[in-house]
This record gives C-alpha cells, sequence and structure tokens, in this order.
C-alpha cells in the first residue's frame, strides 16, 4: 500500500490513535453532552490530524507552519474540553491522565514540526 508522507509521521500516527480515544469517550457521553461537547471533542480531535495531513504538503514553510499551527490550537482545544469533561465527572481520573498526557507529548510533537518548518 502507498502511504502519503504525513502518515510517515509519528505526530500523525500519535494523532490517530488520541482521535480513537477521544470517540471512546465521546461515545459514552449522555446524550445532552453527546450532542453538544461531545461533537466539539471528536471535531478537534480529528483537526489535529486532518490539519497535519493538509499541511504536509504546502510549497511554502510558512503555510506549512500555519496547518500544523492550526493542529496544536486544535490539540489545545481537545485538552481543555478534558478538563470539562473531568469538571463534570464523566471521564474518570485514569483515563483523565492518561489522555492528557498525551495529548501534552502531540503539543511537543507539533511544537517541533512548526519549528523545523521555520529553519
Amino acid at each position: 500500500m502507498v502511504e502519503f508522507s504525513f502518515e510517515k509521521l509519528d505526530v500523525y500516527q500519535r494523532g490517530l490513535q488520541f482521535v480513537d480515544h477521544l470517540f471512546d469517550i465521546s461515545d459514552k457521553l449522555d446524550r445532552g453532552l453527546q450532542n453538544s461537547l461531545g461533537n466539539q471533542l471528536r471535531s478537534a480531535a480529528i483537526s489535529i490530524t486532518n490539519n497535519i495531513a493538509e499541511g504536509s504538503d504546502k510549497r511554502s514553510r510558512k503555510e506549512r507552519a500555519q496547518f500544523y499551527s492550526y493542529a496544536l490550537d486544535s490539540a489545545r482545544e481537545s485538552a481543555s474540553m478534558l478538563n470539562v469533561l473531568k469538571l463534570r465527572k464523566t471521564i474518570n481520573d485514569g483515563s483523565y491522565e492518561s489522555l492528557r498526557e498525551e495529548c501534552l507529548i502531540i503539543c511537543k510533537m507539533l511544537r517541533r514540526l512548526i519549528e523545523s518548518t521555520e529553519r
């Protein structure tokens, strides 16, 4: 199978796993939260990987950095929503800590990716 260049990026692969975990969390929310916060959580998580994919083939460094920055913004948005889920006690402490740690790692990887485009 032929791969796109972005599919080889570790941050993209981690982002996919993060999306999968957030979908699992979203699926378990009650109907009211699922319709609002759950949909937003899914959208933000998917935006991480979509922006990595979209940015990977841009011609200019500035454009690539811009899309990777969008991915970073979406990761931070996901972290904020995880905080809300914890506050509302709709996610257990173990899942919360694990997902936050993964989100932090993805953010660090995205920052390095952005920095690499600025060289």
